[in-house]
């Protein structure tokens, strides 16, 4: 029998409202099956997502509860990562440096030893560890442009100016200051050099001191000072027994015999200060400089009371 057109309508709508349910109802079955295959995939706006007002109090929207619904679909054992964003995660972490190792002297036999700076009564001697290989090359201290000697000479107030690593040779003329090594050989840093070559050294420095007799001793860095200890007392000073800056007047250097000579002489005092390396980062520049500037001020002092006294 034909229907109406009312009826078809009706028979649409009702098709249409039951379409939100997962099963077709009985009413669907009443529309040709290709009708019914097409009415589930219509869109009726009034089928939207429901309104805030239409929601019972304390229910979250299905945008919140979207990893919730997930959590709970999946077994109890799993887990789900926390959301991290770009901003928030963290750079990857620096590659250490790896610590260099004893290298042989025939490694760096090809590199000739640095020259010492040395002429009887000056001021101050300053005291490294051993040549790099840029100062080796260039056969000039402290010549690496990472190495702050010359910079930290001019701001504690060693010298009036920065000098060049070429002017080394002009130390004693100039500044009244002589530089020399408590190791000879060069390597790529103190790392390559065992702690028996570093003990080894301390008497010949002593002797270098005990024969130019200068009125100081500037140890750079605290690994000299460490190794010249152990050679004298046989083991690393304690943290008690190391400071920075000058040391008791029982550990002046270059008093090692008692000849006529040298009875009368107490030897050179000791200031310790930090290394200049650039691969020396365990201090900060400023805590460099604030170690260098005693001694500084102390070198400008003795220079100007010997001028004003010639």
């Amino acid at each position: 029998m034909t229907q109406t057109r009312s009826q078809a309508s009706q028979h649409r709508g009702e098709a249409r409202v039951d379409t939100e349910n997962d099963s077709p109802s009985a009413k669907d079955l009443t529309l040709p099956p290709f009708r019914q295959r097409i009415q589930r995939y219509n869109y009726d706006g009034r089928a939207a997502a429901p309104s805030n007002s239409n929601r019972p109090s304390g229910e979250a929207s299905p945008a919140r509860n979207s990893r919730k619904g997930i959590k709970q679909s999946l077994p109890e054992d799993a887990e789900i990562a926390p959301r991290t964003s770009v901003s928030a995660s963290k750079s990857p972490a620096k590659r250490k440096r790896e610590s260099s190792k004893y290298a042989p002297p025939s490694k760096y036999a090809h590199l000739a030893p640095l020259v010492d700076i040395l002429e009887p009564n000056l001021i101050c001697v300053f005291v490294g560890t051993n040549p790099g290989i840029r100062t080796a090359t260039a056969g000039h201290a402290y010549a690496h442009p990472s190495n702050l000697f010359w910079k930290l000479l001019h701001s504690s107030g060693c010298t009036d100016r920065r000098c060049r690593p070429e002017e080394d040779v002009d130390l004693p003329r100039l500044y009244s200051m002589g530089n020399t090594n408590i190791v000879e050989r060069p390597t790529k840093d103190a790392g390559e050099l065992s702690k028996a070559e570093m003990a080894a050294g301390t008497p010949i420095l002593e002797a270098k001191i005990s024969r130019y007799k200068p009125e100081a001793v500037c140890v750079v860095g605290k690994g000299i000072w460490e190794a010249v200890w152990r050679h004298r007392h046989g083991k690393n000073p304690t943290k008690d027994e190391f400071h920075w800056g000058w040391q008791d007047e029982k550990e002046n250097m270059g008093k090692v015999d008692s000849t006529d000579q040298n009875k009368d002489w107490q030897g050179a005092k000791v200031f310790v200060t930090s290394s200049t390396s650039g691969l020396s980062a365990s201090l900060r520049p400023p805590e460099k400089e604030a170690i260098w500037k005693p001694f500084g001020e102390w070198v400008k002092m003795r220079r100007e009371e010997r001028r004003l006294g010639e």
